[in-house]
């Protein structure tokens, strides 16, 4: 993966992980329970974020349509990391996770496996 790609990746990640804390917000502020949300909706919203940049802005920010096939496959392989190292944050923390605290995870452990792929 290139550079340019992780730097993409990083910056829908970051959006997600914002979308999220200002969901929660919007949530509270009206007296509403965030929903349970997993390391699997992480991904498939990271996923679905990269299908829809891909459909309005792929080829002017430099991404190729290989781009969301390997980003499928290395979700799809990184899915028991990703899952593995949520549940170990999760327990050790004194609360359950916020939407925004499980993407934020997911997504350190998504960078970390890619980058492990790449060594």
């Amino acid at each position: 993966m290139t550079g340019h790609e992780i730097g993409l990746l990083k910056g829908y990640m970051l959006d997600l992980v914002e979308q999220a804390r200002q969901e929660s917000m919007t949530y509270r502020a009206a007296g509403y329970q965030e929903q349970p949300y997993t390391p699997d909706q992480a991904l498939m919203d990271l996923l679905a974020i990269l299908d829809d940049r891909l459909e309005s802005e792929g080829i002017q920010v430099g991404l190729s349509e290989e781009f969301r096939h390997r980003m499928w496959e290395i979700c799809k392989r990184s899915l028991n990391q990703v899952k593995e190292e949520s549940w170990l944050a999760a327990n050790l923390s004194a609360s359950r996770p916020s939407k925004a605290e499980v993407r934020s995870i997911a997504y350190r452990s998504l960078l970390k496996f890619i980058e492990g792929q790449e060594n």
